[in-house]
């Protein structure tokens, strides 16, 4: 492991010398928010308060991918424009290359991943700061995010379930499914998932939490190579433990050409709902407000949009207010740096895919020896 740790970063180095590194954002409508707690995961914390916001408002906390930053994957996703109209606050914790080179958020690390420890506590402290400085709605409290992000949200649903009415989890996995490095990429790959009882126990053991449970919307892609789709079933099984839910959904519809599945209770309230996006890869759907990039991918279908319906944060909200952008089938899956796995602070994670798009020279060599290692497809 330390002969392959030792390759990734020096690979990594030549990366950012051939200027393969993403820019840096501007903070753009984000504002930085300090003094929030310990902070002992040593996260960055980012903000988005629309103005005139009554008290009492939502607040949706929304976690980037690897590679990506706050400013990004608002811009791409398009959350800080929708809480605009619809009046919520946002919370963007974001990732330090001195915890993980690749920007990836801890996800699979013991002490990230616990309760009381880590990046979970920052996270739990950034939210309880935002909540008390600007009034929010303790009762609608939200977490979504991608890829790491998303399998991050998939720990502070598990951690801290009382803090949140609702989640979303993007091309994520089931919480507790791994703890080092070779587990993580096995998870991603749908090796060894644990089967369903024993993630529903992982699930249930992570707090004592005993509900009501936050309601959970899963989206993934159908072509993802990246976090296989099996992820996603994994994600409906462990969370419907908790619900009480069948195996079989209560229905299942068409939404804008992509499947979509919704369990309910027996009032009738939907708890779980899981999007398949036909053709899709790695990456967040979008569409309409959304800045289509590198894993923020045209659907035809808003994710942001969708989400913050599921949620009730936006009731009503048309689906998109610009016209669609291509449909995800004709997009093919991007070279993704953004591999779920992460790594440990002191090794950062090895990128699956490059973006550099040059063939020759040092560039193929650096590519060749990521594919040799399994780390680019």
């Amino acid at each position: 492991m330390r002969n392959l740790s030792d390759t990734i970063a020096r690979l990594s180095a030549y990366r950012k010398q051939l200027g393969a590194e993403p820019a840096a954002d501007a903070p753009g409508r984000l504002a930085s928010l300090a003094d929030f707690g310990s902070n002992p995961g040593a996260l960055l914390a980012r903000t988005h308060i629309p103005d005139d916001l009554p008290a009492g408002a939502p607040l949706v906390v929304v976690l980037h991918g690897c590679t990506q930053t706050a400013a990004g994957y608002n811009r791409g996703a398009g959350w800080s424009a929708l809480a605009d109209r619809a009046g919520f606050a946002l919370l963007f914790p974001e990732q330090r290359r001195t915890n993980n080179a690749n920007l990836c958020f801890n996800w699979f690390e013991p002490g990230d991943t616990q309760r009381g420890r880590g990046e979970a506590l920052s996270i739990s402290q950034m939210i309880e700061a935002v909540v008390a400085r600007h009034g929010l709605d303790r009762g609608r409290v939200f977490v979504t995010g991608l890829s790491a992000g998303g399998a991050m949200a998939g720990v502070m649903l598990a951690t801290y379930p009382e803090l949140f009415a609702g989640g979303a989890i993007i091309a994520g996995l089931p919480y507790g499914c791994a703890a080092t490095i070779p587990e993580a990429f096995d998870r991603m790959r749908a090796h060894g998932l644990p089967n369903e009882l024993r993630l529903q126990a992982l699930l249930r053991g992570a707090s004592q939490h005993d509900g009501p449970w936050p309601r959970l919307s899963i989206w993934h892609g159908g072509a993802d190579r990246t976090v296989h789709p099996a992820n996603a079933a994994a994600i409906v099984g462990q969370w419907r433990g908790v619900h009480a839910m069948p195996a079989e959904p209560s229905a299942s519809e068409q939404v804008d050409g992509h499947s979509r599945r919704i369990w309910r209770n027996d009032e009738g309230r939907e708890l779980i709902e899981e999007y398949r996006i036909a053709g899709m890869g790695h990456g967040t759907p979008i569409a309409g407000d959304g800045q289509a990039g590198p894993f923020m991918l045209a659907a035809g279908i808003s994710s942001t949009q969708r989400i913050a319906r599921f949620w009730g944060v936006a009731p009503g909200e048309a689906e998109a207010t610009a016209p669609r952008l291509a449909v995800a089938a004709a997009v093919p899956e991007r070279p993704n740096p953004t591999a779920s796995a992460g790594a440990t602070r002191a090794r950062g994670e090895p990128s699956h895919e490059s973006p550099m798009a040059a063939a020759g020279g040092v560039r193929k060599i650096i590519e060749d020896a990521l594919r040799s290692a399994g780390l680019m497809r």
